[in-house]
């Protein structure tokens, strides 16, 4: 409805005086003149105030981008509002979006503001809102116009970054300035070792006291601080388990998503070469870079990834390529046999392969619903025995496994790759 019309209370106050008003006439009552004297100054107060402007009404997010589980705001711009008195608001229920108040009404005076309503996602990915029912009302609830509909606005929710730390160097960096101790010599910060000085070396690494004592000059040596090239290869293939949102249960697809956020952060922040590779049916990769403005783009990427299975020629042809040196970190919940044979070649190229297992505890404990429960808990078994046997033979391979837990993770199994990458390798090309 476009146009203002009366309201019920208006027509039932025209009505029920004009009912009073021709009784007391007709029956010469004049106690129904005094019922009905209410009734008529409310229905004139509201036929003088009706209002000749048709007033526009449109929608508009605080932020239309947001990290899971923070807030915003949804205003309402409301334009040509001459005599317009009160706004009311309803709002859908949309999923993994909260809204305060918790049943999507709200309304109050436009003297006060036109009141607004509070939104908060729970879940990454692309949100869509609930739509919008708007009502305007005029003084003395006279004339109404709406409800209107709305359509929600879309929203782009971030994977919240979880806590995570790294104390571990990158095991083979061959960038140019970083964080990442290298095995090369060059202008860091650490202590190396001491030896004679040799033209070509700066002044200030002159050792005083080892060359008074020598009487030759020494300088001290450092090992250069490099960047490092890191590839994320998340596996989005399916989602195991039911998500809950932010502080709720997680899902495979929750634990990958959060965690490629947190790694892609703290690498971006260490200063090393970030690339993202989807593996998907709809795909979704972003180049190698650093920066803030690059960790922007990888989080937009991870905000729009949807489960898909590859087609069947797909499958076969799939191959993570990425440069000598890069750190391949595979997060998977490892129920996959493409991903197995992507990351067993990558392995085999000599390449640093972590892999991240992403599979929530819970997820065997939930079957489809009207499943019968014995049939999914075997068949849960039957995917685990599988799936012990994909991880046997990583390890055969040499390719380290390891649950996600936040803080720590990849600590230990960095400085192994990192011993590791100082041994002589045959590598397969």
């Amino acid at each position: 409805m476009r146009a203002w019309e009366a309201t019920p209370a208006l027509s039932r106050a025209l009505l029920v005086g004009a009912l009073l008003v021709g009784g007391a006439l007709l029956f010469g009552e004049p106690v129904l003149v005094v019922l009905a004297g209410p009734l008529v100054v409310v229905a004139a107060f509201g036929l003088v105030h009706r209002p000749t402007s048709v007033p526009v009404v449109r929608g508009r997010l605080d932020h239309v981008s947001l990290y899971e589980g923070q807030g915003t705001r949804s205003r309402l711009d409301v334009t040509e509002a001459d005599g317009v008195e009160h706004v009311t608001r309803v709002s859908a229920q949309a999923p993994y979006v909260a809204l305060h108040p918790a049943s999507g009404r709200v309304g109050g005076l436009v003297r006060d503001g036109v009141p607004v309503l509070e939104i908060s996602p729970r879940r990454w990915g692309r949100r869509t809102l609930g739509e919008e029912r708007v009502a305007l009302t005029s003084p003395w609830a006279g004339y109404r116009w709406g409800p209107v509909l709305e359509h929600g606005a879309e929203m782009s929710v971030l994977p919240a970054s979880a806590p995570f730390d790294n104390a571990a160097d990158a095991p083979q960096p061959l960038g140019l300035v970083g964080s990442n101790r290298s095995r090369r010599t060059g202008g860091g910060a650490e202590f190396a070792g001491i030896r004679p000085f040799h033209p070509g070396d700066r002044l200030r690494r002159i050792n005083w006291r080892v060359s008074l004592r020598t009487g030759e000059l020494h300088v001290i040596t450092s090992p250069a601080e490099e960047d490092s090239g890191v590839l994320l290869v998340v596996d989005a293939l399916a989602d195991f388990g039911r998500s809950g949102g932010v502080g709720g249960a997680a899902s495979s697809l929750d634990v990958t998503m959060r965690a490629a956020s947190a790694l892609a952060e703290h690498f971006v922040r260490n200063g090393d070469r970030v690339a993202l590779r989807v593996v998907s049916g709809q795909g979704g990769q972003v180049g190698s870079g650093a920066g803030r403005r690059h960790l922007r783009r990888i989080l937009g990427q991870l905000a729009v990834v949807r489960p898909a299975r590859l087609r069947d020629d797909e499958g076969g042809r799939l191959r993570l390529r990425t440069t000598g040196g890069t750190v391949v970190i595979v997060l998977s919940p490892l129920l996959s046999e493409v991903m197995g044979t992507a990351t067993a070649t990558l392995q085999r190229r000599g390449l640093p392969v972590l892999v991240v297992d992403t599979l929530p505890e819970h997820v065997g404990d939930l079957g489809s619903e009207g499943t019968d429960p014995l049939v999914a808990d075997l068949a849960w078994r039957l995917r685990r025995t599988e799936r012990e046997q994909f991880l046997t033979a990583l390890a055969r391979e040499g390719c380290p496994v390891v649950a996600w837990r936040g803080p720590g993770t990849l600590d230990d199994v960095l400085h192994r790759l990192a011993r590791r990458a100082q041994l002589p390798q045959a590598r397969v090309r």
